[in-house]
């Protein structure tokens, strides 16, 4: 059975400028207007899926290197419901999303950073609810994202997908209806920023579509449709081949658009039907892994040549990979450590982890860290030369979302329990 998780949440190319009106060329008569600059943000915000770069890695400041339910907590605050998006960090607030099977509430909740303590909670949708087919899935694996002025979130409702706008004090702004979605696995999908949009995608066996959108007012400004696939990646912007293209993995290809018209820049063979992980690159190579029908790491020419640089068939399905010093770095689902080689697919060194992980490492400083199911974090040395793990750490017992890292804190999102005396938390591990 194909167990994976759905966490798989925004990615996002933040941009400061004001973009001029542009023509949608892909069937719709609206334009992209200019407006709203996203942020500012502070250094110690993590403002959507993966952080402010959308790469996984985080300001290179220390954060804790050993923790435990006693040790190194500031804080913890209870969550209500179950979700497996990482919480986001803008400001003073940490915003997550969480789902509540019983009531059928799929909400975002706001917690303040340095307390704790939960400031409001918006209730998106109610009732009608979309529930996964894998155990792995919930109905709030998506990461939301933030501009600095609104949230941003996707959730499942009536058989389709959603994007909604929430302000900072917890007021729904706008929601407007993607494409409607069959359920094969789950949804994990988070949305990116650039310029006035928000672009969201839902790839599904229905056809689904990825869109990019007005986020002053959640007018749809382009769409394209999706073959009918099941398929789980959050779309992500890059800057690579000299310009910035938003890319989708999955649906066994790899497709580039422009991301203010959803113009084709360009689409290769190089992925498998199912992805769930965030794209990345080097500036010349994309780098995508899947996980069915076929296990696959690959690198493709950014530059829409078609070219496949290299492939391994090394099952990285679910925990998203990062790029540093010309290395590529990632986590098997099966918890075995991988350093490539960037431009070769070299396999520099593999190391043993531990259990079965659905979360994603994150680089902090010269350092990863990375959760697996059980809440046991790895910390080991982001060396080209050789694996050398530094710590472990145990927190709750059980962690599908990807920590978040701010300043020299983490704030991790864990369950403690099982059945009916299973809680979900929110921690802030501080020395």
């Amino acid at each position: 059975m194909r167990l994976f998780r759905f966490y798989n949440t925004c990615t996002s190319k933040l941009a400061s400028l004001v973009f001029a009106a542009v023509v949608c060329s892909v069937g719709f008569s609206g334009a992209v207007v200019a407006g709203d600059e996203i942020g500012p943000f502070q250094k110690t915000d993590w403002s959507c899926w993966r952080g402010l770069n959308h790469d996984g890695i985080a300001t290179p400041q220390q954060a804790p290197m050993s923790w435990s339910e006693t040790e190194n907590i500031a804080w913890k605050v209870n969550i209500p419901g179950r979700g497996y998006g990482s919480p986001i960090v803008v400001g003073k607030f940490i915003y997550l999303a969480t789902a509540d099977k019983e009531k059928q509430t799929r909400s975002l909740i706001c917690i303040n950073k340095k307390t704790g303590k939960r400031e409001w909670k918006c209730d998106v949708h109610t009732g009608k609810s979309t529930p996964p087919r894998n155990k792995k899935g919930t109905q709030a694996s998506s990461t939301p994202a933030c501009d600095g002025k609104r949230l941003f979130i996707n959730f499942l409702h009536d058989d389709a997908m959603y994007t909604s706008a929430v302000d900072l004090k917890g007021n729904i702004l706008w929601q407007t209806r993607i494409t409607g979605y069959v359920v094969h696995q789950g949804y994990g999908s988070s949305p990116a920023m650039y310029g006035p949009l928000v672009i969201v995608s839902a790839d599904n066996k229905s056809g689904g579509a990825i869109a990019g959108l007005n986020r002053e007012t959640g007018k749809i400004v382009w769409k394209v449709k999706r073959p009918e696939m099941p398929n789980y990646p959050s779309p992500i912007i890059l800057k690579a081949a000299g310009k910035t293209q938003l890319i989708m993995t999955g649906c066994e290809k790899v497709s580039s658009f422009e991301p203010l018209t959803g113009k084709v820049n360009w689409e290769v063979e190089g992925a498998t039907t199912e992805c769930v992980t965030s794209t990345i690159t080097d500036g010349k190579l994309v780098f995508t892994s899947g996980g069915y029908p076929k296990n696959h790491v690959s690198a493709v020419k950014a530059d829409g040549s078609g070219e496949l640089a290299w492939e391994k068939k090394t099952r990285v399905y679910v925990p998203s990979m990062f790029v540093y010093q010309n290395a590529l770095f990632a986590v098997a689902d099966a918890g075995i450590a991988y350093c490539w080689e960037n431009a070769t697919g070299k396999e520099l060194w593999k190391g043993r982890l531990a259990g079965t992980f659905s979360s994603s490492p994150v680089l902090v400083g010269n350092k990863i860290y990375v959760t697996n199911e059980t809440g046991e974090t790895f910390i080991y040395r982001a060396s080209k030369d050789q694996f050398e793990l530094l710590g472990k750490n145990q927190l709750g017992n059980e962690c599908f979302a990807t920590p978040t890292f701010s300043g020299k804190r983490i704030y991790m999102r864990v369950a403690n329990g099982a059945g009916k005396d299973r809680q979900e938390v929110l921690y802030c591990i501080s020395e």
